[in-house]
């Protein structure tokens, strides 16, 4: 394990090798309640298993439509799961959706579009963000340059 450690840089979402030391107080509020939910990107090798293990890991309710949209509002919404913040966590991130450029895409810019949704003031009380914060975990420095590029690569695609 390396002494340096992964701090947002600025990007929507964080992407780190597994051999850096992540600082919570960069990622999470210093005190109050936070619902931390980690997944697995080797169990989501299609949309379905994105949706499930999405849906089971953040306890989404009945009505959760099973598609992109659904688990974009999803993401954006949360009253069923108050918290003063959320830590999504996908281990081995690199796997996500391999055989599926335009789905991975699609998943990376909803996750960026949900971390921009909770950190924006608007609609809120006092003005008040919570913190939303994706961590992709990558087996090394190379696999974690490359999902950088990928999801750099999602975001121009989407516009």
């Amino acid at each position: 394990m390396t002494d340096i450690a992964c701090l947002p840089s600025g990007d929507p979402l964080v992407v780190c090798s597994r051999g850096f030391l992540v600082e919570l107080a960069a990622v999470l509020p210093a005190s109050g309640r936070f619902v931390v939910a980690r997944l697995d990107g080797t169990r989501m090798a299609d949309a379905d298993h994105v949706f499930y293990d999405f849906s089971d890991a953040l306890l989404f309710p009945g009505y959760f439509g099973w598609n992109w949209n659904a688990l974009s509002d999803c993401l954006r919404d949360l009253h069923w799961l108050p918290a003063d913040g959320y830590l999504v966590i996908v281990d081995n991130a690199p796997q996500l959706l391999p055989d599926s450029v335009q789905d991975r895409h699609m998943l990376f810019r909803i996750l960026v579009e949900a971390v921009r949704h909770w950190a924006s003031p608007l609609g809120r009380p006092e003005g008040q963000v919570t913190p939303f914060t994706v961590l992709l975990l990558a087996d090394g420095d190379e696999e974690a340059v490359q999902l950088r590029q990928d999801i750099r690569q999602a975001l121009r695609d989407g516009r």
